[in-house]
């Protein structure tokens, strides 16, 4: 375990020993009105832009100009199999089987066509568990698959709820949950990283019990791809899906992905909403009227996927595999986070609280705080002034996202420094600096 101490020196220490700095400067920093570089802890909504991306895009665009439609096959990266080139890395990302993993679409699309396979409710097992405050997207999906099954949402919806006067949920209670319900539950839906808080499910405990009455497991990895060391496979997990703007750095509104696990590759039993692009590649281009899927993830694509974002991500996910993988920037962001909660700490007062989990394994880079007696939206402007670029969510939760790729412990310093002032601390200011 690090051990921290208060001071801008050792910031500068942590930094002038990070094995990781340099990959900051593969990324654009957006800059503050009097041209300093923004402290920049939004990751979470939005990741920054590579600067490898804008020749990645360009590529794409000069291939399309002189090649036309030839592109599908001669362009420098042709363009029909685009999206194999994205599917080692993703499937590194995720920990899955390159089998298990294909980029496409967008996440609540992908979490529809996921749930046409998997959440297959009958009389007597039709229910869905997910969180009270579950991202709402994932909601609005969820009760709308419960009406088109003809079942009752307040009936059919099980919301998993923290214990009074706490923020996040425990293991156990999920858990219980599980075994209690689960004989009349069809589908165990649950974030991988809790948007809100910050916390980090347990999915591999989450996915075993789910199984061991009868549940599929899926979870929305909006906030977990790119941000935890995920094991889809080992864990078993049913299915998957993720965006790949916010942590995956791919831009904004850039193509997502999803798991299959292997084990559901060859059942051809199991419906889906069909499109060409998930037919078996050798027959595709002979246009016969039956769907043969490609084994795998890939066979529940709908359409070719836009080239442009695929790029996008393809350049995002190299500056990952550069980096390493998901096991040393874990490790820089657990210092991150440890460090920000340290300062955060010895700032010594009752004027806020952090409500992400205390333990490191059950956070990703977000620490979610709240300022109390209702202040926090003034606190937050104040910060959006000083040059921070953090996240506001309502009812009164500001949302900071320290990202092992391009983050500082610099900034995590000068965070809690101007922190501090915002909430009036100017004595305990002193102290932290």
């Amino acid at each position: 375990m690090t051990e921290y101490r208060i001071g801008a020196d050792f910031a500068q220490q942590l930094d002038d020993t990070d094995p990781l700095a340099a990959f900051r400067d593969r990324f654009h920093i957006p800059q503050t009105k009097d041209g300093r570089d923004a402290l920049y802890f939004c990751g979470n909504s939005l990741g920054l832009q590579p600067k490898q991306t804008e020749s990645a895009v360009l590529q794409e665009l000069e291939d399309w100009k002189n090649l036309g439609v030839h592109g599908h096959l001669a362009a420098k990266n042709p363009w029909l199999p685009y999206h194999e080139f994205l599917t080692e890395h993703l499937a590194a990302i995720v920990g899955a089987k390159p089998v298990e993993t294909v980029a496409a679409n967008s996440l609540t699309v992908n979490l529809h066509l996921l749930m046409v396979s998997f959440y297959r409710p009958t009389k007597t097992r039709y229910k869905i568990i997910i969180e009270t405050g579950a991202f709402p997207s994932d909601r609005y999906a969820a009760v709308s698959q419960i009406r088109f099954h003809d079942f009752d949402p307040e009936e059919a919806l099980i919301e998993l709820m923290p214990r009074d006067g706490e923020k996040t949920l425990r293991t156990g209670d999920i858990l219980e949950t599980i075994d209690r319900e689960g004989d009349a539950v069809a589908l165990v839906l649950l974030g991988g990283v809790q948007y809100y808080t910050g916390q980090c499910f347990d999915m591999e405990a989450i996915t075993k019990a789910a199984h061991g009455k009868g549940c599929i497991a899926g979870f929305d990895l909006a906030h977990a791809a790119g941000n935890m060391v995920l094991k889809l496979h080992d864990w078993n997990v049913d299915f998957a899906c993720w965006c790949s703007y916010k942590y995956l750095n791919a831009g904004p509104g850039s193509i997502g992905g999803f798991f299959v696990h292997e084990r559901h590759a060859e059942n051809t039993a199991l419906p889906r909403f069909c499109g060409w692009w998930g037919h078996d590649k050798d027959t595709r281009f002979q246009m016969g009227p039956d769907f043969k899927p490609i084994r795998g993830a890939e066979g529940w694509q709908l359409s070719n996927p836009p080239i442009l974002s695929l790029a996008a991500v393809k350049s995002a996910l190299e500056v990952f595999a550069a980096a390493g993988g998901m096991r040393p920037l874990r490790e820089k962001s657990v210092k991150l986070t440890g460090y920000l909660a340290f300062l955060l700490d010895a700032l010594d007062t009752e004027a806020f609280e952090m409500m992400t989990p205390r333990d490191p394994a059950q956070r990703g880079c977000q620490i979610s705080l709240t300022v109390k007696g209702g202040g926090g939206k003034a606190v937050f402007e104040k910060l959006e002034s000083s040059g921070i670029v953090c996240d506001w969510r309502e009812p009164d939760c500001i949302r900071l996202a320290p990202v092992p790729l391009y983050n500082r412990y610099r900034d995590v310093y000068h965070f809690v420094r101007i922190f501090a002032e915002a909430l009036g601390l100017d004595d305990k200011m002193r102290e932290v600096v």
